[in-house]
């Protein structure tokens, strides 16, 4: 297995939410704080950029492409890595450039990165285009490959140590489930019974996305997946989650995305899968992205 690059700030905190779990009706809540990673703003894809990058600097990239939606987190933490590194970096984002650049797209231009607009044309078809003519290192879309899943093993043993033996064993982890790579990883350490995804409407089949990426550990059946919360699709807003962002703000103080954190957040309000009263909530950041949404 490569070595991965020193990206972030580890251990990310394992805070407590009374209050939230109150309102939820659960004897314990904890906030994994992976908005808190450090680097470019924070979030979880951190994690997976630490190995992707390390592949990409052992084969001599000098310039990361990556592609995703205009409010990409994965898209801005990849532009801040590539900082980090000395390395360029190409963001190829879906559709027309927008009449003014919020949240992620400002820290993008920020770090440096040069953005490219796909307009009518297939994202990946623009990817490769721009990554042959450039000779670049392609991270794939959401930071995901089975490399990259890495990332969340680790995660998942770092929540291990913050939890005492006795509470790990009963802890059930709710994550957004986007590319998929972050619910891979923790399913691989901590099992799929431990483990809910609550689907975000970035991949036309989740659960064949994260099965794939365990590569014949898990059958697609044994994995939970929530998908009550994707509403008429990825990019828009709905009532459920306006609610979970003022919910967790007004008993925690802790905001969250309206893409991702903010489904995860609206599943567990719903009470709309099956789940234990000892739950922790992986924070994967996205904070900017609340910025690119006006209509909040």
């Amino acid at each position: 297995m490569i070595t991965p690059v020193p990206l972030g700030t580890w251990p990310t905190p394992l805070e407590a939410a009374p209050r939230l779990a109150a309102r939820l009706g659960l004897a314990e809540l904890w906030f994994k704080r992976d908005d808190l990673t450090g680097l470019g703003g924070g979030g979880n894809k951190i994690r997976k950029l630490r190995y992707t990058c390390a592949q990409a600097v052992a084969d001599g990239a000098t310039t990361l492409i990556t592609s995703g939606a205009p409010q990409s987190n994965h898209a801005r933490l990849t532009a801040a890595a590539a900082a980090r590194l000395g390395l360029s970096c190409v963001l190829v984002l879906a559709g027309p450039p927008p009449e003014r650049r919020r949240g992620n797209l400002l820290l993008d231009g920020l770090a440096g990165a040069e953005i490219v607009w796909s307009g009518d044309r297939p994202l990946a078809e623009v990817v490769a285009a721009e990554a042959e003519r450039r000779s670049a290192y392609v991270i794939p879309f959401g930071g995901t490959a089975p490399a990259s899943v890495q990332g969340y093993v680790d995660c998942g043993r770092e929540l291990r140590a913050q939890l005492s033996d006795a509470d790990a064993d009963g802890v059930e982890v709710v994550v957004a489930l986007g590319s998929g790579g972050t619910m891979a990883g923790l399913v691989r350490e901590l099992g799929a019974q431990r483990v809910i995804g609550v689907d975000v409407g970035a991949v036309p089949d989740p659960r064949a996305t994260v099965a794939g990426l365990l590569v014949g550990e898990v059958e697609p059946d044994a994995l939970r997946i929530d998908g009550t919360q994707v509403g008429a699709g990825y990019r828009t807003l709905t009532d459920a989650v306006r609610t979970a962002l003022e919910v967790t703000a007004r008993t925690e103080g802790v905001f969250l995305d309206p893409t991702y954190t903010g489904r995860a957040m609206a599943g567990l309000l719903a009470g709309s899968f099956p789940h234990g009263d000892r739950v922790v909530f992986l924070h994967s950041g996205g904070l900017p992205g609340l910025f690119g949404h006006p209509e909040l």
